[in-house]
């Protein structure tokens, strides 16, 4: 079959690096980027490291609202379409490209696979929550990270043909953390000691959007236990510096800004940090795969596995809160949640059996 995998942030294209090979080895795939992330700091460095093929196209839609972005991706995506005429699209996640890939599929009568479907925060505030429902209720192929999910499906008498393979971030995950723990030079590089530092990422528009928010987010930080380093994403340096905030985070003492990062050396900061904290799904779901405790910046998550486990603790931007979190003991357990490192080859065989348009 011919597949058009349809990528546009840094969780896309993570996992894509682990289902495209084994998905070319048995059908044709023809993969596209919208653009979602277009800095070299979010994009071009995971193609170059993880060793995803460059995209086949590139639409470049990028900025503007959520709608807008989504229609332009749209619209961008029709012409694809009708040119590639795919047997099936595959997105992943809950971002605007996910649902832009879908809707175009699903309009133009092409099966849709969502990998990661199921997730749900059960807040319809989020664009991601919007975004992962109608994705999955829109898709003829359904892959799950984990029974909760196929059961979120099931409950909401989802159409699609409901498959738990596991989390494909846990194969790039089992790939790439031993060798992150050895780089005990990355930390070294921004002053900080292994085992020593708190791991910071914020993005999420309900976060730094909302000039309110933003200051509480900026209080929060300002609280926390030195050092902390903080990769700072291009959006949240943009709300940074149209604010003023961003000279408040200059004054904290024990605080390293820094540049958002590549996966390699992330992986490695993440591998050696005390602490993780942040607003990013994906992040809290590589804490707990690197047995790091994750502290988030949300009153919810669709990962809510990590939190019965103890491993994540929900705050929101209640700093009392977050110094709380960081204070309890580590959990003695972690249990394999998200499946053995071998969900991208579950998946390739779920789409085997997908029936082409």
């Amino acid at each position: 079959m011919r597949i058009l995998t349809v990528v546009g942030n840094r969780p896309q294209f993570i996992k894509a690096a682990a289902v495209s090979g084994p998905l070319r080895a048995r059908h044709e795939e023809v993969l596209v980027h919208t653009g979602q992330h277009h800095d070299d700091t979010l994009s071009r460095v995971f193609f170059e490291q993880l060793g995803l093929a460059r995209p086949d196209r590139e639409l470049h839609v990028a900025g503007g609202s959520n709608t807008s972005q989504s229609a332009r991706m749209l619209a961008a995506l029709e012409s694809v379409l009708s040119e590639v005429q795919p047997d099936a699209v595959l997105v992943y996640g809950d971002t605007n490209s996910t649902l832009a890939g879908a809707l175009a599929a699903a309009q133009a009568g092409t099966p849709v696979i969502h990998a990661e479907a199921g997730m749900r925060s059960f807040d319809r505030t989020m664009p991601e929550e919007l975004n992962r429902v109608l994705t999955d209720h829109a898709s003829a192929l359904l892959l799950c990270s984990s029974e909760v999910a196929a059961g979120n499906l099931r409950a909401e008498s989802a159409a699609g043909h409901v498959v738990v393979v596991g989390d494909v971030m846990v194969d790039v995950a089992m790939r790439w953390q031993p060798a992150a723990r050895e780089r005990t030079e990355v930390p070294a590089e921004y002053g900080m000691a292994p085992g020593d530092y708190l791991l910071l990422t914020a993005h999420r528009a309900g976060n730094v959007d909302d000039p309110d928010r933003l200051a509480a987010l900026v209080a929060l930080i300002a609280a926390l236990p030195e050092p902390v380093l903080f990769p700072v994403h291009p959006r949240t340096s943009a709300r940074l510096r149209e604010t003023g905030l961003i000279a408040e985070l200059e004054r904290v003492g024990g605080l390293r800004l820094a540049e958002p990062l590549g996966y390699v050396e992330f992986s490695a900061l993440l591998c050696h940090a005390r602490t993780v904290l942040t607003d990013s799904g994906g992040v809290q779901k590589e804490a707990y795969l690197a047995g790091v405790p994750c502290v988030t910046l949300r009153p919810n998550t669709e990962w809510v596995e990590t939190v019965a486990s103890g491993w994540n603790t929900l705050v929101d931007l209640d700093a009392g809160a977050a110094l709380a979190a960081l204070a309890a003991p580590v959990p003695s357990e972690r249990a394999q949640l998200y499946g053995d490192g071998r969900a991208a080859q579950r998946c390739v065989q779920a789409i085997d059996t997908l029936e082409p348009a």
